[in-house]
């Protein structure tokens, strides 16, 4: 029976051994938002003075005061639906590390007031745009509309050719 013991501490010695386990230690502080302001590595909360709330990135959460209470939620308050987040200033709360940023709130409001901006800013990614289309640059489409311009023109003129006989508006 010690012989066993032995010989299976023995084996786990030489497989701990042999596979070199490595230990990775992973604090996962969240993805920061894509209007999030680029250059900050570790940052857990951001402060919007022009707004007067906060936004935990580890969560994903807009925190602001409603209803006599602070509020998280995943969107801002229906005041706030249009506010510009890209456009908005958003201080990075370096210096705060907890779950309730809102303790400060006071200082913040002060230090950080509505309209405040620092240094400038740019977002983590860029603002998406609605709308685009990359046919619009495809050298094809233009080749077609072009085609398609001329071939208007050229009815427009016989168009008006008829229109000037006499023989009433519009296309045949």
């Amino acid at each position: 029976m010690k012989t066993i013991k032995l010989a299976i501490a023995g084996l786990f010695l030489m497989v701990a051994n042999a596979t070199q386990a490595q230990v990775s230690i992973n604090v996962n502080i969240g993805t920061p938002p894509a209007w999030g302001p680029a250059g900050y590595s570790e940052m857990e909360y951001y402060y919007l003075p022009d707004i007067e709330a906060y936004y935990d990135v580890r969560a994903s959460q807009f925190i602001y005061f409603g209803g006599g209470r602070w509020v998280r939620t995943t969107y801002l308050p229906r005041q706030y639906r249009n506010y510009d987040l890209y456009g908005g200033y958003k201080v990075v709360l370096t210096d705060y590390h907890g779950r309730t940023p809102y303790t400060y709130f006071d200082r913040h409001r002060v230090k950080y007031y509505k309209g405040y901006h620092g240094a400038p800013q740019r977002p983590y990614k860029a603002r998406p745009v609605y709308g685009y289309s990359e046919r619009r640059y495809d050298k094809r489409d233009y080749k077609h509309y072009d085609k398609h311009d001329k071939h208007d023109k050229h009815h427009d003129r016989h168009d008006d050719r008829h229109d000037d006989h006499g023989h009433g508006r519009g296309r045949r």
